[in-house]
């Protein structure tokens, strides 16, 4: 094959592997919807425990980063949860001027039962693969999400 015929051939790859990136994005995104349908929480709240499970407890501006919202959003969505006794403001034991939103057991319930159904249906959705194919599957998108991080 010439250059231009690789080339060409790595773009069609790349436009298949955006596209199908995509739709499992959004197959992801729906299902995990559905699942909090169970719960009184919201998808974004869901992202915010989940950020809080993951990460521990941090400041509204951090949050706010990690979620790509404005702070004021943030502090609203935070004001609803702590409403739900899902997560409470703390003062920083360091600074007292700094102000870290804290998880709360119940948060932190609801969070551990809808990674479980998730991952549950990730396994149902994996059983036609062989175990090397799910390796190779994760090996992947590891690099793949540590190459993203870099940029």
């Amino acid at each position: 094959m010439d250059e231009n015929m690789i080339l060409k051939h790595n773009e069609q790859l790349v436009a298949t592997l955006e596209k199908d990136l995509r739709y499992i994005s959004a197959i992801v995104k729906q299902k995990g919807r559905e699942l909090l349908t169970d719960y009184s929480i919201t998808p974004p709240q869901f992202v915010a425990l989940q950020w809080l499970f993951e990460e521990g407890d941090m400041t509204i501006g951090e949050l706010s980063g990690k979620m790509f919202l404005a702070c004021s959003t943030t502090t609203d969505l935070i004001d609803r949860m702590e409403k739900k006794m899902l997560v409470e403001r703390v003062k920083d034991p360091k600074d007292r001027r700094v102000v870290r939103i804290h998880l709360l057991e119940k948060g932190e319930k609801i969070i551990g039962e809808v990674i479980k159904k998730r991952q549950k249906y990730l396994h149902d959705v994996l059983q036609d693969f062989s175990e090397n194919e799910v390796i190779d599957l994760k090996d992947s998108l590891e690099k793949l999400h540590r190459e993203m991080k870099k940029e």
